[in-house]
């Protein structure tokens, strides 16, 4: 069962991304530590895509390095 937009937002703010805003459904987390800002659009119950999820793994993953 994929995991929820909820649950990719809640791992990237305890990773200690910033939500910068965005526009409509779409939010910006920004990480001094990563060049590019890891965009995640859908509603919070939403079940989050396959990409979304590999571009949260792969920001996190980059913020700890």
């Amino acid at each position: 069962m994929p995991r929820k937009i909820r649950e990719l937002i809640a791992d990237l703010e305890s990773a200690g991304f910033k939500n910068r805003g965005g526009k409509g459904s779409h939010r910006n987390f920004v990480h001094f530590k990563v060049a590019k800002p890891v965009t995640i659009s859908g509603k919070l119950g939403d079940d989050a895509k396959k990409y979304q999820e590999r571009a949260v793994a792969k920001a996190i993953k980059e913020s700890s390095e």
